[in-house]
């Protein structure tokens, strides 16, 4: 196949695929082609978008590629969409999500422990929408449980990684945890997915989601 068909095709492929497509279907979709073929027809495509100042964007997201809208379009978008009511998580819901991404594993017990509520229905939600998934179980008397974040969640959040989480080095205040949890939760619904630095996972400080004494965890 002529290497522009490549990139046409692939173009097309993103076009159609609701969800970040991965490596690996693109390569079955092109009967096999290199890796390496495939990673620099998407370079060069993702260039060309961002060069032309399309209304389109290339962008890596959990650990998949998918095509986007320009973000600088958004404004144009919401008009579009005025109408259009997106279903939201609660400001209670974010703060339990954010303690699964930062603590993860984490069981029921020490989720309720750090948010002082019961969170089984919560929990349950998350795992229903795929948001959160059962990851093992804890080495510790009765075997609870221990969750931890999904695919669906990096997509969710338009996050290529946990890496990406931004750090909590305690640069909020627990009083403005939920206005910003709001924020970033309506923008989270906007047409296009957020950029990895504008993440609706800016929570609270270090003792906040770890506990007195406890570093984040990295995953």
């Amino acid at each position: 196949m002529p290497e522009n068909n490549v990139k046409a095709v692939i173009e097309a492929l993103l076009f159609a695929s609701e969800k970040p497509l991965m490596l690996e279907q693109i390569k079955d979709a092109l009967d096999n082609l290199a890796t390496d073929e495939i990673r620099k027809n998407l370079g060069e495509l993702k260039d060309e978008y961002e060069q032309a100042n399309r209304g389109m964007r290339i962008v890596e997201v959990a650990g998949g590629f998918q095509m986007i809208t320009a973000p600088v379009f958004a404004s144009f978008l919401r008009k579009l969409y005025k109408g259009k009511r997106a279903e939201k998580l609660s400001t209670p819901a974010l703060e339990t999500l954010a303690i699964i991404a930062y603590k993860q594993p984490v069981t029921r017990s020490e989720i309720q422990a750090i948010r002082n509520v019961n969170v089984d229905t919560m929990v349950k939600t998350f795992v229903d929408k795929g948001l959160v998934r059962v990851a093992g179980r804890k080495k510790a008397p009765g075997r609870p449980r221990v969750y931890g974040t999904t695919r669906q969640f990096l997509e969710h959040f338009g996050l290529k990684s946990l890496d990406e989480l931004p750090k909590i080095e305690g640069f909020l205040t627990p009083e403005a945890i939920g206005e910003k949890l709001e924020a970033a939760e309506k923008s989270a619904g906007e047409p296009e997915p957020a950029n990895a630095q504008d993440s609706p996972m800016l929570l609270a400080t270090k003792e906040e989601i770890n506990g007195p004494g406890e570093s984040a965890k990295e995953n």
